[in-house]
């Protein structure tokens, strides 16, 4: 994975809105979502080194991801995120794709 470079970010994730599009979530070990459909309205980006992702879906609410620091595009077109501490510890995950993510 690459280090966040946020104008990059933005725009791989405004290749997503108006889109239906699979979400898979982490948050250390409380919180885990996998294959939650949902249509993408709004997508933004903010922070410098470590950075937050918000993701607005169906006009009906949305999902914020913070402490992100690295990013990939997968050869599924898929985008990943994730957020790793100091010891190279992954805190946090969002990973959005056009096709449901492997149970």
């Amino acid at each position: 994975m690459n280090l966040i470079i946020r104008n990059q970010v933005e725009a791989e994730l405004q290749a997503f809105v108006g889109e239906e599009v699979y979400i898979h979530s982490e948050a250390t070990s409380f919180v885990f979502v996998r294959n939650f459909k949902v249509k993408v309205t709004e997508a933004f980006i903010a922070g410098e080194d470590s950075f937050r992702v918000a993701l607005r879906f169906d006009e009906l609410g949305w999902l914020r991801m913070e402490a992100l620091t690295h990013y990939e595009k997968d050869g599924h077109a898929r985008l990943l995120l994730a957020g790793y501490d100091d010891k190279g510890r992954m805190n946090v995950a969002l990973h959005l794709g056009k096709e449901p993510f492997p149970e």
